[in-house]
């Protein structure tokens, strides 16, 4: 699997875990992990980051 060149927008968001894969909004794969739950996790963390991140754009 070729690794994402670009960093991600916010338009990205939420990712999906997809068994071993992590898939942008539009299905294209972002990153590929050894264990489904390892993508699992790591999706949920961008996830919770992004939405951090639009937050305190907001509270500024």
């Amino acid at each position: 699997m070729s690794i994402a060149k670009k960093p991600l927008e916010s338009n990205d968001f939420p990712v999906n875990a997809d068994g071993k894969k992590i898939k942008k909004q539009d299905g294209t794969p972002i990153a590929g992990t050894d264990d489904p739950a390892v993508a699992e996790d790591v999706a949920d963390r961008l996830n919770d980051d992004e939405a951090r991140r639009e937050e305190d754009k907001w509270s500024a």
